[in-house]
Formats: C-alpha cells, structure tokens, sequence
C-alpha cells in the first residue's frame, strides 16, 4: 500500500483547494465563453445580413431598370429633336413634312409613356433604398450589442484568465514540496475521478458527501496512519484528521 506521513496527507487537502478553484475557474471561463446571447446576435446578424444582401439586390436591379429607363427616354427625346429640326428647316415635300408631324406627335406620346415608367421606377427605387437603409440600421445596432457584449465577456474571461494563470502558478509551487509518490496517486486520482482528495470527517467523505458504512469505516480505522486509503464511493483519496472518525 502507498504510504505517506500524515501531515503530508493533509495538505493534499490545499492542493485539492486550488484544484477546486481551478476548476471552478474553468467553469466560468466556459460558461461566458458560451454566452448565448453571442449565439443569439451571431444568428440574427446572419438573418439582418441576408435581408440586407437581399434589399441591396433589389436596389442595384432597380437602378439598372432605371438606367435603361432614362437610356429610352433620352434616345426618344434625341429622335423628337432631329426630327423637330428638320421640320422647322421646312425642307422636303409637304406630305413629308405631316408624317414627320404625325412621328412627332407618336414620339412625344411615346416619351410621356417612357417617363411615366421612368418616375414609377424613381418612386419605386426610393422606398426600396429606404428599406436599405433601415435594413443597414438593423445591421449596425445588432454589431453594435454584438461588440459591447464581445467587449464586455472577454474583458471578464481576461479576469479569469489572469485569475487561473496567478492559481496555477502557486499550485505549481506548493506541489513541488509534497511528497512526489503521494502527489503522483494524487494526480491520477484527480484525473481519473475529477476530485484527487477529500476530508473524512466524522466518518463522512466530503469527497461523495456520504457516510461511510461501518464496515468501510473498520478498514480505515485498521490501517496506518500512514497509509492513503480512498473513499469506497468517489475513489478519492481520503485524508483523515484528528476527528475523521
């Protein structure tokens, strides 16, 4: 049986302390760097980010739509001014002149037309660039909550960080003086059961948080002082102090 002096048994009981906090360090770091509200404005700004890609598209199209648009209306208007110019020259037969009179008249109606569609789309364009830009808005403040929430998670997992980091380092310390046999059951006890030691006090183990069954208490009673013994539940090392039993 692995053996070790009794008051070094106990200060497996500080270690299993800054394991603990280590530990329960590694929690918190977990848990805010599981925050779901990061989960929740990821998904929402790829849901504002689609809306906004899809608003963009219907701008760009309707801006393409209105410059074909106004390419129609000025081609018409620059036939109206040729055909205008030579009507007022007053040159060629007479018959000519009124089809180029009755073409007028079907270009003027026909640029009418084209800039009524030309201002229907204008019309069109501005509300879907308002829908832009109250999409873009949408974009900006979920960024915005995203980054003051960033900021202010890893600002506190710094802490932490720095926290584990000044932990680590005294329990480094304080481990090269124990006992190295001792402290190598430890470690694997500790990764093996997720606690590497626990108090027995009055017949209770802290490290399951139950009473140990007389027949359980007899062994522990029957071996050294010396001796590690483990806890029959959580398989801990059980350190036993003046009242353990």
């Amino acid at each position: 049986m692995a053996k070790a002096a009794p008051a070094e048994q106990l200060k497996l009981l500080e270690l299993q302390g800054l394991d603990a906090k280590l530990k329960s360090l590694a929690n918190r770091r977990r848990t805010l760097e599981t925050d779901p509200r990061i989960t929740d404005l990821q998904d929402a700004l790829s849901v504002a980010n689609g809306a906004l890609g899809t608003a963009k598209l219907a701008v760009h199209d309707a801006e393409t739509e209105l410059r074909r648009s106004e390419a129609d209306v000025e081609q018409v208007a620059s036939r109206i001014a040729r055909d205008e110019a030579r009507l007022n020259s007053g040159t060629g037969l007479s018959k000519d002149l009124v089809a180029l009179q009755s073409d007028i008249a079907s270009l003027n109606k026909r640029r009418s037309d084209l800039e009524d569609v030309e201002l229907e789309i204008l019309e069109r364009l501005d509300g879907l660039r308002e829908r832009q830009a109250a999409q873009q808005q949408i974009v900006d403040d979920i960024q915005g909550s995203f980054s003051g929430i960033r900021a202010e998670l890893d600002a506190a997992i710094a802490e932490i960080v720095s926290e584990e980091t000044d932990v680590r380092a005294q329990r480094t310390g304080f481990a090269e003086g124990l006992d190295a046999g001792m402290l190598a059951i430890y470690e694997k006890t500790l990764a093996k059961r997720g606690v590497g030691a626990a108090r027995l006090f009055h017949g209770k183990s802290e490290g399951s948080g139950m009473t140990l069954s007389p027949g359980d208490l007899a062994e522990v009673k029957a071996a050294a002082e010396d001796e590690i013994v483990f806890c029959p539940d959580s398989g801990c090392i059980l350190v036993r102090s003046a009242e353990w039993n």
